[in-house]
């Protein structure tokens, strides 16, 4: 069996469950909102390409690096989607990433309740020694809503990737680890007390 296995995690504002190809029409409509896609700075499918996005993180899920999810309101409307990925099982490690939401639902409590349940299920469920996020050096938003998370940062690493267009991608490495998880936690519940 593959680690960590397929798994829906519910919260009171958002449910993440295991991705498939029927989330793609939800999907396609929450990347034409505000044309994420456009961003340059991140990988955000253009809405005709989400079935292909959907189909090639399943493939990773299938190779086992990969356990990716659709993030769902309450009405069961997909609005993005999470992953754990470079998943690690001898050593117990993941990442979450490869993370985007609709315009409408971004800066609202939903992340916050997303990254409280995937990283509950990986500190408490999975015993991981290490739960890692990057993103771009220059990926502002994303990096001060890691850091909100109570991330640290591990260093960058320079010219890690190249992007799309060819021009090299600095990425910021940041990790939470297992003593600092209580704190984290109870920042993250104090926080979406506060959020919703």
């Amino acid at each position: 069996m593959s680690w960590p296995p397929p798994i829906t995690l519910t919260g009171t504002y958002v449910s993440l469950v295991p991705l498939s190809l029927e989330h793609a029409d939800d999907l396609s409509e929450a990347s034409a909102e505000g044309d994420l896609w456009k961003a340059w700075y991140t990988s955000i499918p253009k809405p005709a390409d989400v079935r292909a996005e959907i189909e090639r993180r399943l493939g990773l899920q299938d190779a086992g690096s990969m356990l990716p999810f659709a993030v769902l309101t309450p009405d069961g409307k997909a609005v993005g989607m999470t992953t754990y990925m470079n998943i690690d099982p001898v050593h117990e490690r993941v990442e979450i990433g490869s993370t985007w939401y609709r315009k409408s639902v971004q800066r609202t409590g939903l992340n916050t309740e997303c990254k409280l349940m995937l990283l509950t299920h990986a500190f408490e469920e999975l015993d991981c020694i290490a739960v890692e996020f990057r993103t771009h050096f220059l990926n502002r938003q994303s990096r001060t809503a890691i850091e909100r998370l109570g991330a640290r940062l591990d260093g960058v690493l320079r010219s890690h990737q190249r992007s799309a267009d060819g021009a090299l991608r600095d990425t910021a490495v940041y990790s939470i680890l297992p003593h600092e998880w209580p704190a984290v936690k109870n920042g993250l519940m104090f926080k979406l007390s506060r959020d919703i």
